[in-house]
């Protein structure tokens, strides 16, 4: 039965004191709460209770093989949920926590199957955003929080997105501001030898290779449980066909969406460095050519698209080089095949 939504702002202490309390109050009744981090927002449960995740999936519509990431306030925290805590993950931590790096260990038994899709390992998280970290302090358990979206849609980077994706059927969204970094955490998996990048984000390889040395990039070759999410072949996709397209002028732009049968006046084109004019087409943005100021601002300009009814959005393609790795991983998980 679908209920009204509160939003409820911390845009002052007061007004985030009393929002944390009201998520507090929530989650340890068991229900879930959508949250901001500094990635996107989550979608919020008490990561002990199967059956506070079992809501995180109904809500999402999420497939049960898709893990969901664990988010704690401490390291003291962390190591509860997992059955071992090698020196490097001490390490790891003490070099990108809090930040936007989950690190992926073997379970504890404190972690439900649901959590972690029936595998062996799980990941985590400790999110550097005030009001993400006051309620899980306030709660004291860790919670399990993928992005707070239908399954397979874009992630949200403020409160109104969750908001219009769930409408009633989510009682709470605390909204913290836009999402600085706008796009998922940086997957590092040190149950592999060597450790295996499982999703890249705004954490590059070269930063996490100072501290871990060698690395190892993709999913685990064969079979088995998915050891983290965002490994989905089509995932944070906009409702519109999305594609991925260099062109050097307007004309070679408009031919190629000419070639596949859409309207220009329908397209909406995200550029960077190639800027067409104005003419004819449903919306232009620019974002700037800097890896980290296009990420936080992606997810959004798909959402403005959706909600002017675009049928395509054409994403000029990235620059090539390891600080545009996690958004081209993400343009190529999102883009349709033409």
């Amino acid at each position: 039965m679908s209920t009204d939504c509160q939003v409820l702002p911390t845009s002052t202490q007061d007004s985030s004191d009393v929002a944390v309390r009201e998520a507090v109050r929530l989650l340890r009744a068991g229900q879930i709460v959508a949250l901001p981090t500094e990635t996107v927002y989550g979608l919020a449960g008490n990561a002990f209770s199967a059956k506070a995740v079992e809501r995180i999936f109904a809500a999402k519509g999420r497939p049960s093989h898709n893990p969901i990431i664990v988010h704690v306030a401490n390291l003291e925290m962390a190591r509860t949920c997992v059955s071992h805590w090698p020196p490097l993950a001490e390490r790891l931590a003490a070099a990108f926590w809090p930040g936007p790096l989950s690190l992926v260990l073997p379970r504890s038994s404190l972690i439900p199957d649901i959590v972690t899709a029936g595998g062996s390992t799980v990941g985590l998280r400790w999110p550097r955003h005030p009001v993400m970290e006051a309620v899980i302090r306030g709660c004291g358990f860790p919670l399990a929080a993928p992005s707070a979206n239908l399954s397979g849609q874009i992630s949200p980077t403020t409160a109104e997105h969750v908001r219009k994706s769930f409408g009633g059927k989510l009682r709470l969204v605390i909204d913290g501001g836009a999402a600085p970094i706008g796009i998922e955490s940086t997957v590092l998996d040190l149950t592999a030898a060597p450790p295996r990048i499982l999703r890249p984000g705004m954490i590059h390889a070269e930063s996490l290779a100072s501290v871990a040395g060698e690395l190892d990039f993709g999913p685990a070759r064969g079979g088995g449980h998915l050891r983290s999410p965002g490994l989905l072949e089509k995932h944070y996709a906009p409702k519109a066909r999305l594609a991925v397209w260099s062109w050097s002028d307007d004309a070679g732009l408009k031919s190629q969406i000419a070639s596949l049968k859409f309207e220009i006046r329908r397209a909406h084109v995200i550029a960077h460095t190639n800027i067409p004019s104005d003419a004819g087409y449903g919306q232009i943005c620019v974002l700037p050519r800097n890896s980290e100021a296009f990420a936080s601002a992606l997810y959004a300009e798909w959402h403005k698209a959706d909600e002017a009814g675009a049928e395509l959005i054409v994403v000029e393609k990235p620059p090539a080089g390891p600080e545009w790795q996690a958004i081209a991983d993400r343009l190529a998980r999102a883009a349709d095949q033409f």
